[in-house]
């Protein structure tokens, strides 16, 4: 009986998981753009732009996702603004996730060895060029095994978007179970393909740290 309602769910399943991949890889980007924004200017010696880069970053993370997502899909049209559930999903996840790329990016930067900055200085290199050159090619570095760790959370929480009908996993896994009633069936093959889809990652992750740390002890 399992194999068999497996079968027939799995099609439709298999199309909410690829709309998962895909809000998950658009909100990713744009979480790591906001997310790099934010920590430049929360790193920042000028004191107006660091306090609004870390206002932000906390307003962002003192606010539930879900809620996020609400406004942009529900308040944003009422203002105007008229979104598809997909890009709403996406922009309001990628503006969440930006608060959290924002702390590894300012870990990453802020690991930096002032040295090299005032060594920088010293050959006559600027502001600007320090930090494209010497500071974010290293910061990235470090950044790395929690920068991956967020992909994987980004993924799992992309289940949110399913609350504003985008049609991902944990949606068409609802749809089927409202008309089937095949709870057990539906839900084992939900936590499955998020396992699959995880577990690669995970264990990508894990793979980067071990040789960024073998790198370093050399």
């Amino acid at each position: 009986m399992f194999l068999q309602n497996a079968i027939d769910f799995l099609p439709i399943l298999l199309k909410g998981a690829v709309i998962t991949i895909e809000i998950t890889a658009c909100a990713f980007v744009l979480s790591s753009i906001l997310g790099l924004v934010l920590a430049l200017l929360k790193v920042s010696r000028n004191r107006a732009a660091s306090t609004f880069g870390s206002t932000v970053i906390n307003l962002i993370r003192g606010l539930p996702i879900i809620v996020q997502l609400f406004y942009i899909y529900f308040v944003l049209p009422d203002l105007g603004v008229q979104l598809s559930a997909f890009q709403a999903g996406v922009i309001g996840l990628g503006i969440a996730y930006s608060a959290y790329q924002a702390e590894n990016f300012r870990a990453g930067i802020e690991a930096i060895d002032h040295g090299q900055i005032e060594a920088a200085h010293a050959i006559g290199m600027r502001g600007p060029l320090i930090m494209r050159r010497v500071v974010l090619p290293q910061a990235f570095r470090i950044a790395l095994p929690p920068y991956g760790n967020t992909l994987v959370m980004l993924l799992k929480d992309s289940s949110v978007a399913s609350t504003i009908t985008v049609a991902e996993i944990t949606r068409a896994g609802q749809l089927i179970a409202s008309s089937t009633f095949q709870n057990m069936t539906v839900y084992t093959l939900v936590a499955l393909l998020y396992l699959v889809l995880s577990l690669p990652l995970m264990f990508g992750v894990n793979q980067i740290g071990k040789r960024l740390a073998l790198r370093k002890s050399r």
